[in-house]
């Protein structure tokens, strides 16, 4: 068995290929490295660097290694750019996504891990969101997402492709042991973004929006840590296997932090007090958006080890600092 981690050299596809590779996995990692970093792909993976909309070249890396599970996390995922880029984010999130699903369905592979979105949810009107929550995105990014949903659930039916699609919440930290982290200079992703601040490497923070119907006005997300959000990959893969039934499962811890609490938590654990700037709202942010993270416990017995945002914000600031070592160097 081979699991094929397209986005493997990436922030989050790196930690899975990581669990798969410390697990004795067969590993082999598509990604064109337009945003991800071969050095974080643990030596024992195999890498094939290309596009995974390329079905030609999906047919080979399936048929050569021998693929029985695809886990799809090669995706944009920056609200804002997809709101001026849409047709951009239709393309590779969902045009692409088709043509790996199809190559799976071609290849007869047997189990699909998709890498889905909490922005599927959109301004929802209840709080916190369950699985049967209905998702209506407020952002092209959350469409892209939830097309490919769709998608998989009629491949599923009329192929019988095993699948689950992760609703992912705000991924954060970095790999206990440093072996892996965000790594892309201009991320957007807030503790990222903090922290780099902290450190000196970006100029500042901005808050996008102070008005929202919050407690302190600004947004409120729910972090997970991403060796958390991987160990649910991992038995969503065994559950499949197994052959447990395909479906949606929300990926969080179930409570949320504002943007402002989680800036002064990184002053904290970092012990800089650095600039923070007030903006607007950006297009296509939800004001809160907090899940009901019960279901995936209960489906998968998925326990998570970092359930506490000061954990996950020292590792993501263990790693950065790591990160400049590397760069320095």
């Amino acid at each position: 068995m081979t699991v094929l981690v397209t986005g493997g050299a990436g922030y989050i596809g790196s930690h899975m290929v990581l669990a798969l590779t410390d697990a004795g996995e067969d590993v082999v990692v598509l990604d064109d490295f337009s945003t991800g970093f071969e050095w974080l792909v643990p030596g024992k993976a195999k890498i094939v660097r290309g596009d995974m909309g390329d079905g030609e070249l999906l047919d080979r890396v399936i048929r050569e290694h021998a693929v029985t599970d695809i886990a799809h996390f090669a995706a944009k995922i920056v609200v804002p750019e997809s709101v001026a880029d849409p047709l951009g984010y239709y393309l590779n999130n969902t045009v692409k996504a088709r043509t790996v699903i199809e190559a799976a369905v071609r290849g007869g592979v047997k189990n699909f891990i998709f890498s889905s979105t909490a922005a599927v949810y959109g301004d929802a009107e209840e709080m916190p969101v369950t699985e049967l929550t209905q998702a209506v995105p407020v952002s092209p990014y959350g469409r892209s997402k939830l097309m490919v949903e769709w998608m998989l659930a009629d491949a599923a039916h009329a192929h019988g492709l095993n699948y689950l699609a992760l609703r992912y919440f705000n991924v954060a930290g970095a790999d206990p042991d440093g072996r892996s982290g965000q790594a892309t200079p201009n991320a957007t992703h807030l503790i990222k973004v903090a922290v780099q601040t902290a450190l000196g490497t970006r100029p500042g923070t901005t808050v996008f929006g102070t008005d929202y119907p919050t407690p302190d006005g600004s947004c409120i997300r729910d972090y997970i840590h991403v060796s958390d959000l991987i160990s649910a990959h991992v038995l969503g893969l065994a559950h499949l296997r197994e052959g447990g039934a395909s479906g949606v499962l929300n990926c969080a811890y179930g409570h949320g932090s504002s943007v402002l609490e989680v800036i002064a938590l990184v002053k904290k654990v970092s012990g800089i007090d650095f600039p923070v700037s007030l903006g607007d709202r950006r297009p296509g942010d939800p004001a809160q958006i907090v899940a009901a993270a019960d279901r995936i416990r209960a489906v998968l017995g998925w326990r998570p080890r970092f359930d506490d945002l000061e954990t996950i914000v020292t590792h993501a600031f263990d790693w950065e600092r790591r990160l400049l070592k590397r760069n320095a160097a």
